[in-house]
């Protein structure tokens, strides 16, 4: 098939499911018979009446799909509409009942996502877990975060891109990868900052054994987590003034009487949902009601440890925007899979067809959640994780974006090659992500990478989402490369600057048996054109800077680049399929307190501060108004 050929579209049945794909050549891929019969038993047969009680996703000015109604607001006002939203209709989420009686949730969206006007920003790349500092346990944390933000701000950046910091099981055993939480609801306790949790200046914080475990090589989440969370227990088992935590555990709501359930079950059960007894296994039911009873203290511990970490990292984030990181789903046996066990489809998981890098496909271990389940529970396992995973921070970055427009299901009786796409309903996802955004004035960051079908950025720069664009992926110079785009040379999953230039990444790939000779070094090659013109006797260093040099020149609203990098690290925080190397255990070399002072980072900081100078404003780089409102005016109705 040549590039000049349309592209044929799949056929989506009933289901939802894609009889066919195409890979990043083109090539038309049909799905086996079998697996399109598994996935539709796994995603079962919406009711009748779906449409008629699934949400409306709207904005103002919009027709909706019902001909009258009142509406009762949020603000607990009440509102007739006439088939039309006012275009002065608030934003929000409300109630709609028809002259029949049937009553359904109607969600108001601006349809576009807070950017500042005129703004433009650089700002670092961070894997917190490995930005060790003096005052660290064998962790980064949210007191080295704070140190981060306070020399970026000094240097004169905008932001920083974190990780995800999303909690997982608070067991002995500790899951290494940020994108694989319990949870994307709730923060991960590994990163308070003991000393600065109110009342650990009165007990034995065993701060010697805690600042020893940063002579470890590696990060040892299993020794790190046992430590604090002795210590922890330590200093709430003292005692504090219990009003302002129990005033804010109320405002929580049931999310985090959940979570902090889970918790205390997963201390005595297990991590795992589906091993624990099965009066336990309801989180609605009369044994886990029981067991709270039982254990009151624990689930307060839990939520106070939550309570904590939203006080740290606000003061982290202060000043300074912090994009957090949406990982694209959760442990099939954690607390969110737990509580909407109801939405997630069993027996798959989600993952990517094979591609060039992958020739076997992936299989990420998060079940997916089905689409007409989700739609009637009314988006609320969705909004909850984008509403958490922005809070107190300002940003979000939705790690593989083409997850809300269709996800690759894999069976659990087959292999990552075996599965097939299914399409969710993305236009109100993308409406949602736009509400909370507004709300929580958020800037937005899709990543983009690898297959992107037709309409994907599209549907992104509608709502004001930013596309995300790499030095080592890119065709184009930077030069004309999106203004609508966060602007970055690698991810944690792609080879480093000083990696790449080296050849030890590919030594590192080789060692792990990650692909032929050929292939690999085809695969370097390819990206090694990105910095052609470099002499070939560059140090790492002078490669990286030069990397950054052609970044700097990128018209994108946001320009990325790693700590990493910037101390010219070889070693990536992650690669993919190499099972048996210290993958999300890597710190940097360089103490937190010491990076402001590093030359690496003073040199990249200088350079991509200079690429913010104002750059030309074409009608191909013009970001597009970001004020809130009406976006298009499409009928609503079906």
């Amino acid at each position: 098939m040549t590039s000049t050929d349309p592209k044929p579209k799949p056929t989506t049945d009933a289901w939802g499911i894609d009889a066919s794909w195409l890979d990043a050549f083109d090539e038309e891929h049909h799905v086996a018979p079998a697996t399109i019969d598994r996935l539709r038993e796994v995603i079962g047969t919406p009711p009748a009446d779906l449409l008629d009680r699934a949400p409306i996703v709207a904005r103002p000015g919009d027709a909706l799909e019902v001909e009258a109604g009142d509406v009762e607001c949020e603000d607990g006002t009440t509102r007739h509409v006439d088939g039309v939203l006012p275009a002065d209709f608030p934003l929000g989420y409300h109630r709609l009942r028809t002259p029949e009686g049937r009553t359904r949730s109607l969600i108001v969206s601006p349809g576009r996502c807070w950017l500042p006007e005129d703004w433009r920003a650089w700002g670092w790349a961070v894997q917190l877990y490995a930005t060790r500092g003096r005052g660290s346990w064998g962790i980064g944390d949210l007191g080295d975060l704070r140190t981060v933000r306070g020399f970026a701000q000094a240097q004169g950046a905008g932001f920083v891109l974190v990780n995800p910091l999303h909690a997982v099981a608070p067991t002995p055993e500790q899951e290494a990868s940020p994108y694989l939480p319990a949870t994307r609801r709730f923060r991960n306790p590994v990163y308070l900052r003991i000393a600065d949790v109110p009342g650990s200046d009165a007990v034995d914080v065993e701060a010697d054994a805690g600042r020893a475990l940063n002579d470890g090589e590696l990060i040892d989440r299993d020794a790190v987590w046992a430590l604090k969370r002795r210590v922890l227990q330590r200093v709430f088992d003292a005692g504090f003034d219990e009003a302002p935590f129990r005033t804010w555990w109320w405002d929580q709501g049931q999310p985090l009487m959940d979570w902090a359930t889970w918790c205390a079950v997963a201390d005595e059960h297990g991590p795992d949902w589906h091993t624990w007894p099965a009066a336990l296994q309801d989180p609605q039911g009369e044994g886990v009601a029981t067991f709270a009873k039982a254990h009151e203290q624990e689930i307060a511990f839990h939520a106070w440890l939550q309570w904590q970490l939203d006080v740290q990292l606000r003061a982290a984030a202060e000043g300074v925007t912090v994009i957090q990181d949406l990982p694209i789903g959760v442990a099939g046996g954690g607390a969110d899979a737990w509580a909407w066990q109801g939405v997630l489809a069993q027996g798959v998981s989600v993952g990517a067809p094979p591609d060039a890098f992958n020739a076997l496909g992936q299989d990420w271990g998060s079940p997916p959640l089905v689409p007409w389940r989700l739609q009637d529970a009314d988006y609320e396992p969705f909004i909850q994780s984008i509403r958490a995973t922005m809070a107190g921070a300002g940003g979000l970055r939705v790690d593989h974006v083409m997850g809300l427009f269709r996800l690759w299901w894999v069976p659990s009786d087959g292999s990552a090659a075996d599965g097939a796409y299914v399409r969710y309903p993305y236009e109100d996802m993308l409406d949602i992500v736009a509400l909370e955004s507004h709300r929580a004035k958020a800037i937005v960051v899709g990543e983009d990478l690898g297959t992107v079908e037709d309409g994907v950025r599209e549907a992104m720069a509608e709502h004001g989402i930013l596309s995300y664009r790499l030095l080592w992926f890119e065709d184009d110079a930077p030069t004309e490369w999106p203004a609508e785009a966060m602007a970055a040379i690698t991810t944690h999953d792609l080879p480093t600057v000083a990696g790449l230039w080296t050849g030890s990444d590919i030594a590192e790939q080789r060692e792990h048996s990650l692909g032929t000779d050929a292939d690999l070094e085809r695969g370097r090659s390819s990206l090694l054109e990105h910095l052609a013109g470099l002499a070939e006797d560059a140090t790492p260093t002078e490669a990286v800077l030069e990397a950054h040099r052609r970044l700097s020149t990128a018209p994108s609203v946001l320009l990325s680049a790693t700590l990493d990098d910037a101390l010219a690290e070889e070693r990536r925080p992650n690669m993919p399929g190499a099972n048996e190397r210290p993958n999300w255990c890597l710190p940097l070399p360089v103490a937190t307190e010491d990076l402001a002072a590093h030359a690496g980072v003073q040199a990249v900081a200088g350079v991509l501060a200079e690429g913010l100078q104002p750059a030309p404003v074409t009608s191909k780089h013009k970001v597009k108004d970001a004020k809130q409102g009406k976006s298009g005016g499409k009928s609503r109705k079906k």
